[in-house]
């Protein structure tokens, strides 16, 4: 087996054990014709180990359990797709419509909470608080909870520094000179703007009561990776991390069966938005 190249086809009990691994550790469901997925996502893991193919590396999983391998492997199969101001239409119903709201429901507390989840490398809670900042709420007590499954990629959030590629998806040029500094060959985010955000890894499984609660949360492209009692549960309780009356947004093109247990569906500004019953 030593031989093998990374890139070996997965044999049929190693894929299925890589399925249960992933379910186990994170709760993401991996159909039966992602072979692509895992190879794409696994073979760097199998390469800085010193493995020859994944095969090997479920043998090793399967032999040693060792934590952090465990974790690597799960992480590596989380999808991080983000960008600034993803969704646009969505930041504009929040600028135009809810943080008005906000503003005068809460003008005697001038206390704001929000929660990014599942926040990859942090853009989704940034350009939250970008948004926050140029509707004035700079001297208010705002706070972002940004969380994700993996501790890799939010270390790369805290860092709050991008390359240009990733600034030149989304980001507005205004944004871009106002909020951010060059910093060789990538740009770094303004300080103020970064301590607004507060970056924890977070099992969206688990129970969120823990996490306090928001006046509005982001969910989003996130529970299509799960199955449906998984969702349903996390339906569940991200009702209870929200203030009564305050707000979930989802994908935009997402739509999570069984919803309206727990939230009453709302156009803004032709957009879907959850509120709390």
């Amino acid at each position: 087996m030593g031989t093998q190249p990374p890139a070996a086809r997965i044999r049929a009990e190693c894929y299925r054990f890589l399925q249960e691994h992933v379910y186990s550790q994170a709760g993401i469901v991996v159909e039966e014709d992602k072979h692509y997925l895992f190879e794409s996502r696994l073979t760097p893991i199998v390469r800085q180990l010193g493995l020859g193919s994944i095969n090997e590396l479920c043998a090793l999983l399967a032999a040693t359990r060792e934590p952090e391998i465990s974790r690597r492997v799960a992480e590596a199969m989380t999808t991080n797709e983000t960008y600034f101001f993803r969704d646009p239409e969505q930041y504009e119903a929040i600028r135009e419509v809810l943080l008005p709201r906000l503003r005068e429901e809460r003008r005697e507390a001038r206390r704001l909470r929000f929660w990014s989840a599942a926040a990859s490398t942090g853009q989704e809670a940034y350009s939250l608080a970008m948004v926050l900042r140029e509707e004035g709420f700079g001297d208010w007590d705002v706070q972002i909870l940004a969380t994700d499954y993996s501790s890799q990629v939010l270390e790369r959030a805290r860092a709050g520094s991008y390359r240009q590629i990733e600034v030149s998806r989304g980001l507005p040029a205004g944004m871009l000179a106002k909020y951010f500094e060059r910093s060789g060959a990538d740009w770094q985010i303004d300080e103020d703007l970064r301590r607004m955000v507060r970056f924890e890894t977070f099992d969206l499984r688990e129970s969120m009561r823990v996490l306090g609660l928001f006046d509005l949360v982001f969910c989003r492209n996130v529970m299509i990776y799960f199955d449906a009692e998984t969702r349903n549960k996390m339906l569940r309780e991200l009702r209870g991390t929200l203030f009564r009356g305050g707000w979930l947004l989802l994908g935009g093109t997402e739509v999570a069966c069984g919803i309206e247990a727990w939230f009453r569906r709302q156009m803004v500004r032709g957009v879907n938005v959850y509120a709390a019953c």
